[in-house]
């Protein structure tokens, strides 16, 4: 090629990628664009239109609290149930895998966290071989927390007849709802037993919370007449994905009295009162009388949380907090926890960070009459952003076998006092300064 060959060429060249720029650029900010406009749908928490007014007209002791529970704000209380704890993945996993591999009728599993390894693997093969053995067979799974799952074992359990779904996978029509995330963990056996807690199904949760690989964290069994309103409450979301409605018998069949405790499952969800959860804490707080004790793995009390907790306070009601210390998932959720602490130990709440490992429960124990439990923490996550659910509990004798539970674990925690959170290092203040102002999706 000659030289004036070339240099027309390249001067060609240069025309042509002149006027691709433009539209290069103009593509790019188009993405850039629409990228902000993602985040800032799915980083919007939503401000509360009016900010509840809750006067404290009862205590938990007078009927009119349960009344207020059941008809003011959820189902109605059942009677009758059997309620059990399971202490970590070690009593956790075979009493759910027990109960999966006994179904006759149908199955319904929902749950945030669902990842590959051994435990993963049990689950994917019981579900799988039920299927096969002809049982209704239905797992929804949330699409960001079931991220690091294998195929292989989303395809087993298909492959065997598991209609198997994920919740808000992203299509063009969606993508500002990637924020709202099922974090619920409930599985229903043949429309009679049921189970409800903090755990996902991974390694982490495996073991006795023996070490900082091993997580603590406290499951339930339920069975009994409630079971029929977890049932339902899987229905909620199941029905959001798939459209299908699912009822009868293998679903909700007659159930016998199977215990003394009286429950009724209460939900939440951004598309149906998203606050109501919120406000159930509020009103057992305020209802307190005498003691509130929270296990919480993520603890960011908003302002007016963080009031009515200090009311309870100053009308004498004990405070006791556990939540996670320095073997933490999220060092950002623990620093935003710890700078809304002061007003709470001024007033003389009793908080702990727990030491051994990662601490994931997800109990309120109020009064030793009430106990809430299932998969939400006391943050705004949960309370705006998430679906979540939590069984609730009015048993004394319940209460007190989960307080027990509560002093155990507090032997295990370090408390923080007053000075101690007040002295703490200027690094650990600004940080939890800067996290802070994440509040609204922590």
């Amino acid at each position: 090629m000659s030289y004036r060959a070339g240099a027309l060429a390249l001067a060609h060249s240069s025309h042509m990628q002149n006027r691709k720029r433009p539209v290069a650029i103009a593509f790019l900010t188009f993405v850039v664009t629409l990228a902000a406009v993602l985040v800032a749908l799915n980083f919007t928490a939503g401000e509360k239109k009016i900010e509840q007014q809750l006067p404290r007209l009862y205590g938990t002791a007078d009927p009119q609290f349960m009344r207020a529970m059941g008809g003011l704000l959820g189902p109605g209380i059942s009677p009758g149930n059997k309620v059990t704890e399971l202490l970590n993945g070690d009593q956790i996993f075979p009493s759910m895998l027990q109960a999966i591999r006994g179904a006759r009728q149908s199955i319904t599993f929902e749950t945030y966290i669902y990842w590959s390894g051994d435990i993963g693997e049990q689950f994917a093969e019981a579900l799988a071989e039920r299927a096969r053995a002809g049982a209704k067979v239905h797992v929804l799974l949330d699409w960001v927390g079931s991220g690091k799952m294998d195929s292989a074992l989303l395809e087993e359990m298909r492959s065997a007849g598991v209609a198997l779904k994920k919740f808000h996978k992203p299509h063009w029509y969606n993508l500002a709802r990637l924020n709202n995330r099922t974090h619920r963990k409930l599985l229903v056996v043949d429309g009679m037993t049921g189970f409800t807690g903090g755990v996902g199904i991974a390694p982490k949760w495996t073991g006795v919370g023996q070490d900082p690989d091993h997580w603590r964290d406290t499951h339930f069994r339920i069975e009994g007449p409630v079971a029929s309103q977890m049932q339902a409450t899987f229905m909620d979301n199941w029905l959001k994905v798939t459209g299908e409605v699912l009822h009868g018998e293998a679903y909700f069949p007659a159930i016998a009295v199977s215990g003394n405790s009286p429950a009724q499952m209460f939900a939440s969800s951004p598309s149906s009162g998203s606050e109501s959860m919120e406000l159930m804490y509020h009103m057992a707080l305020t209802a307190a009388a005498r003691t509130i004790d929270l296990s919480m793995a993520y603890f960011v009390p908003d302002e007016l949380s963080r009031r009515i907790l200090v009311a309870a306070l100053k009308r004498g009601v004990r405070v006791r907090l556990i939540t996670a210390g320095r073997f933490t998932d999220t060092e950002i959720v623990r620093s935003a926890g710890r700078s809304t602490w002061g007003p709470l130990l001024e007033a003389g709440a009793e908080i702990s960070e727990y030491q051994p490992t990662m601490y994931h429960c997800k109990v309120m124990i109020v009064d030793g009459l009430m106990v809430s439990v299932g998969s939400t923490n006391f943050d705004n996550r949960s309370f705006s952003l998430n679906d979540e659910a939590n069984l609730n509990v009015y048993d004394a004798v319940f209460a007190a076998r989960q307080t027990q539970v509560f002093e155990a674990d507090l032997t295990r925690a370090h408390r923080i006092t007053l000075q101690e959170w007040q002295n703490r290092p200027l690094t650990e203040k600004a940080l939890e300064r800067l996290t802070s102002l994440l509040g609204s999706q922590l």
